[in-house]
C-alpha cells in the first residue's frame, strides 16, 4: 500500500506519523493541540521540514503560547480587544491567556486530543482526532465538539479540516483558524509572497482592526519579503480564492483554503526565519467588529478546510 499510518505512544501525548512511500512525503500530528508539527519531502538527498514545528511533545507543552506554533484558534482568533464581548445582551470576559492588554489566540490550543481512528490506503493517508470544550472558560460558557481531520495526499498535498458542532439551547459565537509556521530553508527575506487579495483591513497599534479596509496591491503578482516585515489581515472577496503561494529557489509551496476561511494574517516573526500564514474565517477581535463572526446553530455541522501542497523547484 503506497501510504501508511503509525502512531507513536512514547511521549506524553500521542503522535500520529503519516507517510507516501512513493514520494517520501512525511506529516508528523501531535495529538496534543492537534497540530502539524512536520511537513518533510526529500530534497537534494536530505528530508526537508517544511513546519517550523517543536522538537518534542513537551517543548509544544511547555513553548505552545510563546508563538503558538500550528495553534489551532478557537473559539476566536488573534486578537480579542481587552478580552471582553457581548452577545445576547451579556457582558463576557476570557480568562486564558493574554498578551499585553488583550486575549488571543482561542482557548483550545493546548486542547489534549483523543484519536478517533485512522487510515491509510492508496490515495491518501488520515487521522481523526476529537476534544470536547466544556465551557472551562467563564468567559466562553458554550460547550462545543471539535473535530480535527489531518490527510496527506497524492501530490505532496496535506489537508485540514475542522468540525464543529454544539448541542447549546441557541446560536454561540465562533471563529476558527490555524496559525502554522512555515519555512522553505533559509529567511523569509529570499521568499516571493504571493495571494489573491489586495484588501487589507486597517489596525490599531494594539493590531487590533479599525472597521476600515485599505487597498495593497503588493501581494497580487507577488513581491518579494526582503525587509517588509507583516503581522496584518487581508480580505479575499467572494469571488476569490483564498489562495497563497509562498516560494523561494528551491521550494513552491501553496496554501489554498476553502471560502470559508475568507481571512488571511500574515505574520513574519522578528527571526525571518519562517512564517506564519493564517487561515481565519473571521477577522481578529470579530467578537466585536463582527467582521467575519460566525453564529453556530445548535445540532448543525459546521466545516472548514485548507490544504498545503509542497514541490521541489
Amino acid at each position: 500500500m503506497r501510504f501508511a499510518v503509525s502512531i507513536n505512544h512514547q511521549q506524553a501525548h500521542p503522535i500520529i506519523h503519516l507517510k507516501d512511500k512513493q514520494s517520501g512525503c512525511q506529516v508528523e500530528i501531535y495529538a496534543f493541540g492537534g497540530l502539524i508539527n512536520a511537513f518533510r519531502l526529500p530534497l537534494k538527498g536530505k528530508m526537508h521540514n517544511c513546519i517550523d514545528g517543536f522538537s518534542s511533545v513537551a517543548d509544544a507543552r511547555k513553548n505552545i503560547s510563546n508563538g503558538f506554533k500550528s495553534a489551532k484558534l478557537s473559539p476566536f482568533v488573534c486578537r480579542m480587544k481587552n478580552g471582553t464581548y457581548a452577545f445576547n445582551k451579556q457582558q463576557f470576559t476570557v480568562h486564558k491567556h493574554y498578551l499585553g492588554e488583550h486575549a488571543i489566540h482561542g482557548l483550545i490550543y493546548d486542547a489534549q486530543y483523543k484519536v478517533k481512528s485512522f487510515e491509510a490506503s492508496e490515495t491518501n493517508a488520515m487521522v481523526q482526532l476529537v476534544y470536547t470544550y466544556e465551557s472551562s472558560d467563564q468567559g466562553y460558557p458554550f460547550a462545543f465538539d471539535i473535530e480535527l481531520i489531518w490527510k496527506l495526499h497524492v501530490g505532496k498535498k496535506v489537508s485540514a479540516t475542522t468540525k464543529i458542532i454544539h448541542q447549546n439551547k441557541s446560536t454561540i459565537p465562533y471563529a476558527d483558524g490555524w496559525h502554522p509556521y512555515f519555512t522553505l530553508g533559509g529567511k523569509v527575506d529570499n521568499c516571493i509572497l504571493q495571494f489573491n487579495s489586495n484588501t487589507q483591513l486597517v489596525f490599531n497599534k494594539a493590531l487590533i482592526p479599525t472597521g476600515k479596509r485599505k487597498k495593497d496591491n503588493r501581494f497580487i503578482k507577488g513581491s518579494s519579503l526582503k525587509e517588509i516585515f507583516l503581522d496584518n489581515s487581508f480580505e479575499f472577496a467572494n469571488k476569490e480564492t483564498p489562495q497563497c503561494v509562498l516560494q523561494n529557489k528551491q521550494l513552491k509551496l501553496t496554501v489554498e483554503a476553502e471560502k470559508s476561511y475568507p481571512i488571511l494574517q500574515i505574520y513574519t516573526p522578528p527571526s525571518r526565519k519562517s512564517i506564519a500564514i493564517e487561515n481565519l474565517t473571521g477577522a481578529p477581535d470579530n467578537f466585536n467588529n463582527t467582521i467575519g463572526l460566525l453564529l453556530l446553530e445548535p445540532n448543525k455541522l459546521y466545516s472548514f478546510t485548507t490544504a498545503y501542497t509542497i514541490e521541489a523547484l
